[in-house]
């Protein structure tokens, strides 16, 4: 068991350190970078035509003028600090599944204000004039997922959900650009779609923030059954995408169903896709959000 543990630590500064560390500030802007099969840093999208639904509707000063990079810690957020008391978040095992129950709302953090006020400067950017509302859900996915015969592509709704409790989304907007720099979110990274799913397209900082160094931390769960991590080095940094396969992902000794184990798994970055490229194994559920836009 030390020596597991202690694996972990190793593999966490490994990655992060030697695969070199990413600039918040200088983030590699992800646009463009949709694929038609595995590739690495990109997203496999099931959906291969985009424009005219929701997005934001102009381009932040935080994205530089050349559209190369973005400045993640420049970036405004959505005002508001919205409280959500009746937000769940549950997971237990039930005939060897892992049983994921929650509402979509966040149990352990607040939201911004929904739809985003005139009044928000964040509306310069992204007038995103849906409400949030609960989606209950309860996902039955694989306590042992296995790798399918080949991967495949995501979709615009939910690819998974983090400890928050609320969906994870790939890294596309509704025009197929990098979401988390062209959207406005949250404190938290997070804003609804027109279904009122409150969803993340990446791992957001409040998230990040709580991981310890030096360990891998799991912070979701993709629909395909595995865990989604975040593996920092010793000085905080996270990996690069050149530590990660087609899928985002690297088979390594992580802690796992209550033990360390080596099993594929999904790193969070800071460069884009940041979590799920294209699914390793075989989606459990069609997962649940409402259409593409946001």
């Amino acid at each position: 068991m030390v020596r597991a543990v202690a694996a972990v630590a190793v593999l966490a500064a490994a990655l992060a350190a030697g695969a070199g560390a990413v600039d918040p500030a200088k983030v590699p802007l992800g646009d463009g970078r949709l694929s038609t099969g595995p590739k690495a840093g990109y997203v496999w999208s099931c959906q291969s035509s985009f424009g005219g639904v929701g997005g934001a509707q102009a381009t932040g000063p935080w994205i530089d003028e050349a559209g190369k990079t973005w400045n993640r810690t420049a970036k405004v957020t959505v005002e508001g600090s919205v409280q959500w008391p009746q937000a769940r978040y549950g997971v237990k095992v039930v005939a060897g599944k892992r049983v994921l129950s929650f509402n979509d709302l966040p149990v352990n953090h607040a939201t911004g204000v929904y739809p985003i006020a005139v009044t928000d400067p964040a509306s310069q950017y992204d007038r995103n004039p849906n409400a949030i509302a609960a989606q209950p859900v309860a996902w039955r996915l694989p306590l042992a997922p296995k790798a399918a015969a080949r991967p495949s592509c995501t979709s615009l709704g939910p690819i998974g959900v983090l400890t928050d409790g609320a969906f994870l989304y790939n890294a596309l907007d509704g025009e197929g650009r990098d979401a988390p720099a062209h959207e406005v979110l949250d404190l938290c990274g997070g804003h609804p779609d027109p279904s009122g799913s409150y969803h993340h397209h990446d791992v957001p900082d409040c998230l990040l923030g709580r991981a310890p160094r030096g360990k891998a931390t799991i912070v979701g769960y993709a629909i395909d059954g595995y865990g989604i991590y975040v593996l920092k080095d010793a000085a905080g940094n996270l990996p690069s995408n050149a530590a990660l396969d087609a899928c985002h992902g690297t088979t390594s000794v992580v802690p796992w169903n209550g033990r360390p184990a080596r099993v594929y798994h999904y790193v969070a970055t800071l460069e884009y896709p940041y979590t799920v490229g294209c699914f390793h194994g075989t989606p459990a559920v069609t997962g649940r959000g409402g259409p593409p836009g946001r």
